[in-house]
């Protein structure tokens, strides 16, 4: 069994329940588990890593995805769209996605986020083209695989075309039963709920506006049977509100109340900007989850998530990056830095210190995905950490605080190591377990065929 140390950090930022931080503090590994914590750690260590003038904390977890919107960002047309245009437009483009555009983008975007310092994230594909799209979950586990990140896929779904009421085309829509059937098989074939589980299945019906109530409830009900996790959009912008009141004479909490889905504390959902504190505590009391998305909320013109009244009434929250085409980056430390700021627009500018932005994004995340062997520093944790170099002419000056110093400071964003179950996924500001170059071109000729076949 391989060994690492991780030894002598500017600070080690353990996010454990005493919330320590450790001048010049060690971390000891022994293959995918954190062994020992401390300062001058007296132990040998097949590689060591050298962390002085870095800041050392649990790697982060990306609550929420479309890894494929990464051959889509920045497209003009929609650069200044609400959500509904803005879908409508995609969907155009994307019903021509095929399994190499997945596999292309999703390296791609897990890619980003491992360098940004995220080592556990889930992806919501949700569209499925009806040739050619029946191993696109199988893709996105290889390429996530191959570039060394833990990953939730959630096996999304859409049942609701243009001739049902529905937004997407009709083309990339499925039946109930082919959906469930998928989504058996690949909880049978991949699905690890061990300690340290690598890749774990979620069922994850697109939106209250895409899918049936039928699916919904089938979907909550085959959850509990197989002992997976639920997964959905909600409450993202006030048009959906207004969908919800009209066509299903409720509220989307209401909606998804009424369909199983705020029982048991095995859902989490995306956005939840239009929320009020009366759907707050009952999600608190169900320890239903909530995906805080920020970048893509501002990008949109949706809103801003009531977080700071979520955490009041016990709500697992965690950080999410949500699509590259609404993003448009998969970059996980800025979108802490944005979830920061954001809040204290909206509660005030002692709303969101630092120390609570980074815990949403690292306990917080593994709270909502419903895990406790990630999100902290200390002995029995899956070795997930994220090694950021905070000695540059960026960060001159912020030495009082050099954990807050992520967020407050710095031109780049870039880990120096990051390291996923005791793998070391990044070294030196740079991918190690696959080509960056070649991965960044493999994804560009992908996104330029997508876009052909788009007539763009």
């Amino acid at each position: 069994m391989k060994t690492l140390l991780i030894k002598n950090a500017e600070v080690l930022a353990t996010m454990d329940d005493a919330g320590r931080e450790i001048k010049g503090g060690d971390v000891y590994i022994e293959g995918p588990e954190i062994k020992k914590v401390g300062k001058g750690l007296r132990v040998k260590a097949d590689r060591v890593i050298d962390a002085k003038g870095c800041v050392v904390m649990p790697g982060m977890v990306n609550t929420h995805h479309h890894l494929y919107q990464t051959l889509t960002r920045n497209l003009p047309k929609v650069q200044d769209a609400k959500l509904f245009d803005w879908l409508v437009y995609l969907y155009e483009i994307w019903k021509h996605l095929d399994e190499e555009a997945v596999y292309a983008s999703t390296q791609a975007g897990l890619g980003e986020l491992l360098l940004t310092g995220c080592t556990t994230s889930t992806d919501h594909l949700y569209l499925f083209p009806r040739k050619g799209s029946d191993n696109f979950i199988d893709a996105q586990v290889a390429a996530a695989r191959g570039v060394g990140m833990r990953f939730h896929p959630t096996r999304g779904s859409m049942s609701r075309g243009r001739s049902k009421g529905g937004l997407p085309p009709d083309s990339v829509v499925q039946t109930e039963d082919h959906i469930m059937k998928d989504c058996e098989r690949l909880v049978h074939k991949y699905h690890d709920g061990g300690k340290f589980g690598m890749t774990r299945l979620v069922l994850a019906p697109c939106s209250p506006f895409s899918v049936t109530t039928e699916l919904l409830k089938i979907t909550a009900e085959m959850a509990r049977r197989w002992g997976v996790r639920m997964h959905t959009h909600l409450a993202e912008t006030k048009d959906e509100d207004d969908f919800c009141r009209k066509t299903l004479k409720m509220r989307p909490l209401e909606y998804m109340e009424s369909v199983g889905w705020v029982e048991e504390g095995n859902a989490w959902f995306a956005h939840c900007v239009y929320l009020n504190e009366a759907e707050a505590r009952r999600m608190g009391k169900t320890g239903t989850g909530v995906a805080h998305c920020p970048s893509s909320n501002l990008r949109l013109g949706s809103g801003i998530a009531p977080v700071r009244t979520f955490l009041e009434h016990g709500v697992p929250v965690g950080i999410a990056v949500d699509g590259s085409a609404s993003n448009d980056a998969s970059d996980m430390l800025g979108e802490v830095r944005q979830a920061m700021l954001v809040q204290r627009v909206k509660t005030g500018v002692e709303g969101m210190p630092a120390r609570d932005a980074l815990r949403l994004a690292t306990r917080g995340g593994a709270a909502v995905l419903g895990r406790s062997d990630i999100g902290s520093i200390e002995p029995g944790k899956a070795a997930d950490i994220a090694v950021f170099d905070v000695s540059g002419l960026d960060y001159i000056g912020s030495k009082s605080d050099p954990l807050a110093s992520l967020l407050f400071c710095g031109a780049s964003h870039r880990t120096k190591y990051t390291v996923v179950n005791g793998r070391i996924a990044v070294k030196d500001g740079r991918l190690a377990l696959v080509d960056e170059e070649r991965t960044a071109a493999r994804a560009n000729k992908a996104a330029a065929l997508l876009y052909r076949k788009a007539g763009l």
